[in-house]
């Protein structure tokens, strides 16, 4: 099976934009394996709420198209940026405008840090999908390798659940669960998305639980 019969049945959409993408990040937690996990989201949303799955399969190649460190003041820049240079790409290859523009707003709208509200339904799909992402059991194994990456804490050794001081998740992988990830379960625009986003937002938070309750230093040591 080639890389593009992944994106059925618009396989010759992605053939053209894989190429663009496939290197664009050395970050493991937007490379290529995150857009193939995205797209199987956007399939399982699809198949309940509908969309264009040619808009959807462009804005799930291009989501990331700009590479951006999580750490830098340009973050939440990110999102529009790519929605930008996906609209000089798919312009160059003769797209419609009006699917263009659906395009464009999916991506810029899908990132939480640019707080762009998605109207379109195919927006709130790749939103949905790309959130599904940042939780349950991949979310986590992300949060700590871009921590590890970044150089962060994974907890506070002396106040793990941040109960006595300001969160600071620049510093404490831990402290994203709160400022980022369980923020999440809440925002989902689907009503599919908002059903596997529970079920992962649980798994996410039954986590942090073992976790604090492992590093707590008032638990017994036996």
């Amino acid at each position: 099976m080639t890389l593009d019969s992944k994106f059925a049945p618009n396989e010759s959409i992605a053939q053209i934009l894989l190429p663009l993408v496939i290197d664009v990040t050395d970050d493991a937690s937007h490379d290529l394996s995150h857009t193939l996990r995205v797209w199987r989201n956007v399939q399982v949303l699809t198949a309940q709420e509908g969309g264009d799955t040619a808009v959807l399969t462009a804005a799930t190649l291009l989501h990331d198209c700009v590479d951006v460190p999580k750490n830098s003041p340009h973050r939440s820049s990110a999102s529009s940026m790519a929605a930008q240079k996906a609209i000089e790409i798919l312009t160059r290859v003769d797209w419609q405008q009006d699917k263009v523009q659906m395009v464009a707003h999916a991506i810029e709208a899908h990132s939480f840090s640019a707080n762009v509200i998605p109207t379109t339904l195919e927006a709130k799909i790749l939103q949905d999908a790309d959130r599904l992402d940042a939780i349950g059991h991949i979310g986590i194994a992300r949060c700590f390798y871009v921590s590890g990456r970044l150089g962060r804490a994974i907890y506070d050794p002396e106040n793990p659940d941040a109960s006595n001081r300001e969160l600071d998740d620049a510093k404490y992988a831990v402290d994203h669960f709160y400022t980022k990830l369980l923020q999440l379960s809440g925002s989902f625009q689907t009503e599919t998305g908002s059903q596997l986003g529970a079920e992962r937002h649980k798994i996410t938070r039954d986590f942090l639980n073992g976790l604090l309750d492992e590093v707590s230093l008032s638990g017994s040591p036996f």
